[in-house]
Order: C-alpha cells, then structure tokens, then sequence
C-alpha cells in the first residue's frame, strides 16, 4: 500500500512540475542565406520567435530540429542553450543552420532561392525546456512558406 502511494505522489509531483501548455514555435525569421566557404554549404541564419503561454518561467535547455525544404531534407538544428524564459512572454533564439546539398534536387532548390519563389519549409522535432528542475521534451510541427 505504501508503495501504490508513494508512486501515486512522485506521479502528482512530475505532474506538476510540467508546463501546462507546450512552447510554441510562432514563426522564424530569415536574416540571410550566405553562400558556404570552403565547400560547405549555404549558411542560413534565422530567428526562431517562440512563446511561453504559461504563467510560470522556465528553462530553454535544447533545440533539436529536421527542417525540410519543399520535403526534402535541408539542415538539422542541434543546439544545447541555458535560456531563461519568463512566463507569458515572447523570445528570440538565434539560429545558424548549414544547409546540407546531399541531394541533387536540393542544390537546384537553394540555387532558385535568390530567384524570390515561395517555398514550404517545415520544422519537425523537439524543444527540451526544464520546469522545476525537470526535462520535459515538447514536440515541434510547425510548417511555414518563406521567401528568399
């Protein structure tokens, strides 16, 4: 019995400790695409705008996103950070992501993007935010048309 109740309290505990309402990824801002050096490929630098919908602060720990480029596989976004966000409230994570030309359709894809078109860009993945102390691992889909 005191098993069954002490396991019911830690779930009550994690419980609370998460956020109500998941971050969300409002928009992303490009600022540049930059041809690569030394054989890298094109440099995207953006800003991810996200929101924090509950009332209580919380830790930006990590960013982990696919980002696909008309539904090909551009760039992956690995980055750890230690970002303190308030509650209720709006912020900015700088992104530079090196778009990666292993397929063939994609270099025509980045080429054309100087040219002014409309693309679909989608972002998939996950945000880690702490929350009291504990990770919780909030899922990303957030789909978007840019123009370069």
């Amino acid at each position: 019995m005191k098993r069954i109740l002490v396991a019911f309290l830690l779930a009550v505990a994690f419980q609370a400790c998460t956020p109500k309402e998941p971050v969300v990824l409002r928009e992303v801002h490009i600022r540049s695409v930059e041809l690569g050096r030394d054989g890298k490929g094109p440099l995207l630098k953006a800003d991810a705008i996200l929101y924090n919908p509950n009332k209580g602060s919380l830790r930006l720990k990590e960013i982990d996103l696919d980002i696909l480029l008309n539904e090909k596989p551009a760039a992956t976004i690995d980055q750890e950070l230690n970002a303190q966000i308030k509650g209720q409230s709006e912020f900015t994570v700088p992104l530079e992501v090196q778009l990666t030309l292993s397929d063939s359709g994609l270099l025509d894809t980045v080429l054309s993007l100087f040219g002014g078109k409309k693309y679909s860009i989608r972002f998939t993945g996950k945000i880690k935010v702490k929350v009291g102390g504990f990770p919780v691992k909030i899922p990303v889909d957030h789909r978007d048309e840019i123009r370069f």
